[in-house]
């Protein structure tokens, strides 16, 4: 096909990094940016030298793809008008504000055939490739996602923030459905949820221990997966990958017995990789790595432990 006419809708702190990736890949045209904040817009038009829309109505028509950036309120009304127009949609995580209306997206993006792609950039992360290869049957995974505060972003908690990455990344790599979930968090800063903890079983037995917190001294983001005979540990900020395994046979004298590598690997760029993912599938007709359906798992399950941590901070909080 010709090249794809794209454009990003919300163009704040993470929509103008959609736009320089769009703008640098080839096969594609940057047609135009969206903000309702003109000094937004026309500032991230002109460094990446495109149009710059007030109301993302005007391109319903003439564009062929769309990135949504906006706040997540209006995830689902900006996403449903480009996919009813026969618009391929890429959105950031989350997909919608509710499983309801992620639902209604994925069944829109069926009827007219169109890609539905949702922004859960760690799977494009190098260390997560890399790791793949070497995963078989993970028996428990403990992510940490730790992160200083700031004020963007806390219009919703830590858990549709931050944890939301590691319940995707953990309910695609256990492959099985969940059982039950133990989770805890508290407010610190913020009026919403900072800190958390979840603990999540799924059928096939697998336990993920996930901690999201935004109100840490560091960022820090890891991923450590132990299997029957191994032990992988992924540092996902600095693409380190560490695997541990088993050796086969018996140790000889002075040696572990266990074997350890580990690589250090290319930073590479996960957001560039995810836009043309997204850009591929439409060329190639092929269902996106991160699909409708998996964007609205991970809300589901965020859902989850949201409702359970507010429900575990009504029980435990005394009367003033």
């Amino acid at each position: 096909m010709s090249k794809i006419r794209a454009a990003v809708i919300g163009v704040g702190y993470l929509g103008r990094f959609h736009a320089q990736k769009y703008a640098q890949l080839e096969g594609c045209e940057l047609v135009a940016v969206v903000d309702g904040r003109q000094e937004v817009r026309d500032a991230v038009a002109a460094e990446v030298r495109t149009r710059a829309v007030a109301d993302y109505r005007e391109l319903l028509g003439h564009v062929d793809a769309v990135s949504v950036v906006t706040p997540t309120p209006a995830h689902f009304g900006i996403a449903d008008a480009f996919l009813d127009a026969g618009v391929h949609v890429l959105v950031e995580k989350p997909i919608t504000e509710t499983p309801e209306q992620a639902r209604a997206l994925i069944r829109r993006a069926a009827s007219r055939q169109r890609i539905l792609q949702v922004g859960h950039l760690e799977r494009f992360n190098s260390a997560i490739l890399a790791a793949e290869p070497h995963l078989s049957t993970p028996r428990f995974m403990e992510c940490q996602r730790l992160a200083p505060y700031k004020e963007r972003g806390t219009d919703v908690n830590v858990v549709l923030d931050l944890m939301i990455h590691d319940i995707d990344l953990v309910q695609s790599l256990a492959g099985s459905e969940i059982v039950s979930i133990d989770a805890i968090g508290t407010p610190v800063f913020s009026g919403e949820i900072d800190i958390a903890n979840a603990r999540i079983r799924f059928a096939n037995g697998c336990v993920a221990n996930t901690t999201a917190s935004r109100v840490s001294l560091k960022t820090e983001r890891k991923l450590r997966i132990f299997e029957d005979d191994a032990y992988i540990s992924l540092d996902l900020q600095q693409k380190i990958l560490t695997l541990i395994r088993k050796r086969e046979g018996v140790p000889q004298a002075g040696q572990l017995p266990v074997s350890i590598e580990e690589a250090n690997l290319e930073q590479g760029d996960a957001l560039k990789s995810e836009i043309a993912s997204f850009l591929d599938c439409i060329r190639n007709d092929r269902k996106p790595l991160v699909s409708g359906e998996d964007g609205l798992r991970a809300l589901e399950t965020a859902i989850r432990i949201t409702e359970q941590v507010h429900a575990n901070l009504g029980a435990n909080r005394k009367p003033a």
